[in-house]
């Protein structure tokens, strides 16, 4: 059987590609791919214990059973365009142009709204002491869309927060621009910074994006913050022999 494998940030480098085709036996899993590129990529091997995993744009453990065209996806931890929102109520997009920060705020709030709470992150000139020209960010866009969506929801059901704004842009983003824009609007303003903490801090472990720093001295893919233990690859040991396509 047939499965499209994807690579993304710093495995797509290490590979040499973004995606390809591979062929597995019938009721190969999950593992069986992984054992493929440890193969054919002996650094890939060091990387598997802080990998994630997803199978049709959904996470995934590496026993799961495949089938004959499955989209698995190989994530390394998360870095800290088309619209397309996730619930009727939230604004969830991404997008490759500027964001207009001012614009959103103005129109998510409602006269009914006693706060609206920002997070605007925004591209700074350096990194640990490296001059900063440059970020370049990546997504696995499809499944960065259902889960910044999926976000959005649900802190609304947890914090009681009325309506939230959640949009990152990809490709190139200079000094001083927004990489990603958060606003809560709600009644009163404790649910709505609980809400904005929430969303940022669980976006950065558990949304597909990675980030590109480009310094005067070279360029690196950012480091990213481990993945929560629930979605967290497991080690596997058994897998198939799969053979290339």
């Amino acid at each position: 059987m047939l499965i499209r494998v994807l690579f993304f940030g710093v495995l797509k480098e290490l590979v040499g590609r973004s995606s390809e085709t591979i062929e597995l036996p019938e009721g190969a899993k999950v593992d069986a791919v992984l054992r493929h590129y440890s193969r054919q990529a002996p650094p890939f091997e060091a990387m598997l214990p802080s990998l994630a995993l997803s199978v049709n744009q959904e996470y995934s453990r590496a026993d799961v059973v495949l089938l004959p065209g499955d989209e698995v996806a190989l994530l390394p931890p998360v870095s800290g365009g088309a619209h397309e929102p996730g619930t009727a109520q939230d604004e969830v997009r991404i997008v490759r142009e500027p964001i207009a920060a001012e614009a959103v705020v103005q129109r998510l709030k409602l006269p009914e709204d006693g706060a609206a709470v920002i997070f605007d992150g925004v591209v700074r000139n350096n990194t640990r002491g490296r001059r900063t020209l440059y970020l370049d960010y990546e997504a696995y866009e499809a499944m960065a869309l259902k889960k910044m969506a999926a976000l959005a929801e649900e802190a609304r059901s947890r914090f009681g927060v009325r309506q939230v704004a959640l949009i990152h842009r990809l490709g190139r983003l200079e000094i001083g621009e927004t990489s990603v824009l958060i606003v809560v609007a709600s009644a009163h303003r404790g649910p709505a910074f609980e809400a904005c903490r929430w969303i940022i801090d669980t976006l950065k472990t558990t949304v597909p994006i990675w980030k590109k720093e480009y310094f005067e001295d070279g360029a690196v893919w950012a480091d990213g913050e481990p993945f929560p233990e629930e979605i967290r690859r497991p080690a596997g040991t058994a897998g198939e022999q799969p053979a290339s396509k």
